[in-house]
C-alpha cells in the first residue's frame, strides 16, 4: 500500500473511531433532570483537541449526518430530522463550534502538561459557551420562550456537568495526545 492510501486509510480511521466515541458517549446517559446528562461534549470536546479541526469537524459533520438519515447515533438512540431539529437540535449543530475551538487549543505550542492542561480547558469551556449560545438560541425560537427561561432549562443544570467533564477531556488529551499524529 502507496503512503497516500496509508495516509488516507489512517484519517478515515481517526474519524470513525471520533464518530463511534462520539455516539457512545451520546447513549451513556443519566435521566437527571428534563433533558438526560451525556458523555457527549466531553467526547465532541476531546475529539477536537486530540485529532484537530480537519479531522474533528468531519467527524462531527459525520454524525450529525448519520443521524439524519436515521442511525440512531443521537442521546437515547435517537436520530432523524425530528431528532436534529427539534428543540434541542441546535445544541448537536453546536457541537461544530465546541469541536473546531477545543481543535484550536492544539495549534498552541506550550509544552507545560499542567499549562496544556489549562489551555485545552479554557478553549473546551469557550467551545461550550458557543455551542451553547447556539443551541439555546435555537431552542428560544422552536419554544418561543424567554431567553432566562431557556437557560434555566437547556444550560444552568448542566454546567457542574460540565466542567467536570472538561477536567476529563483536557487530561485525556494532554495524556493522549502524544499517540495521535
Amino acid at each position: 500500500m502507496n503512503s497516500a492510501r496509508k495516509s488516507l486509510a489512517r484519517e478515515c480511521a481517526f474519524i470513525a473511531l471520533s464518530v463511534a466515541l462520539i455516539t457512545t458517549c451520546a447513549w451513556i446517559s443519566v435521566p437527571v433532570f428534563a433533558i438526560p446528562v451525556t458523555l457527549q461534549t466531553l467526547a465532541v470536546a476531546l475529539v477536537g483537541a486530540l485529532f484537530g479541526w480537519k479531522r474533528a469537524l468531519a467527524a462531527v459533520f459525520c454524525y450529525i449526518l448519520m443521524g439524519l438519515i436515521g442511525i440512531p447515533v443521537f442521546a437515547g438512540f435517537k436520530a432523524g430530522g425530528a431528532a436534529l431539529f427539534g428543540p434541542t437540535g441546535g445544541y448537536i449543530f453546536g457541537f461544530l463550534f465546541l469541536t473546531l475551538i477545543s481543535a484550536l487549543a492544539k495549534l498552541l505550542p506550550v509544552k507545560n502538561r499542567w499549562g496544556r492542561m489549562a489551555i485545552f480547558y479554557g478553549f473546551m469551556l469557550l467551545g461550550l459557551a458557543v455551542c451553547y449560545a447556539f443551541g439555546t438560541l435555537w431552542f428560544v425560537l422552536v419554544y418561543h420562550c424567554g431567553w432566562g427561561y431557556a437557560l434555566m432549562i437547556c444550560v444552568v443544570p448542566y454546567l457542574p456537568f460540565d466542567a467536570v467533564k472538561f477536567v476529563i477531556a483536557a487530561f485525556l488529551a494532554v495524556r493522549l495526545e502524544g499517540y495521535v499524529h
